[in-house]
């Protein structure tokens, strides 16, 4: 009897250590998702580059916080663009990367034009 809950308890922790190992991934992967809505996700596929690469591109040319971004069409370049609203203090920039060429094509002090 004792052999039998021993084994018992055993399949019962293993059972709880995947469901948790489950759990701790689908959280994972729902941050990646949340992390990766943008608007604009429908011209995706059209893009060469992606997002995250844009990201970097755009923080590398005015580091601070993106407060918002999209993928659009927009004349200039390839005609394809993400469009990063980045923050820094009490700043915010527009910054533009072609989504085909990696090419910063606009750093501009939001505010004054704002699409």
């Amino acid at each position: 009897m004792k052999k039998l809950v021993t084994i018992v308890s055993f399949i019962a922790i293993a059972a709880l250590m995947n469901a948790g190992e489950v759990l701790a991934q689908q959280t994972k992967q729902d941050k990646i998702a949340a992390r990766h809505s943008f608007t604009g996700q429908q011209y995706s596929k059209e893009a060469k580059i992606d997002i995250d690469t844009a990201r970097r591109a755009a923080l590398g040319e005015f580091p601070g916080k993106i407060i918002s971004e999209e993928l659009e069409h927009e004349g200039g370049g390839s005609g394809l663009r993400y469009s990063f609203d980045i923050r820094r203090g009490s700043v915010t920039h527009e910054v533009g990367v072609d989504a085909v060429t990696g090419k910063v094509l606009e750093n501009s002090l939001e505010g004054r034009k704002h699409d």
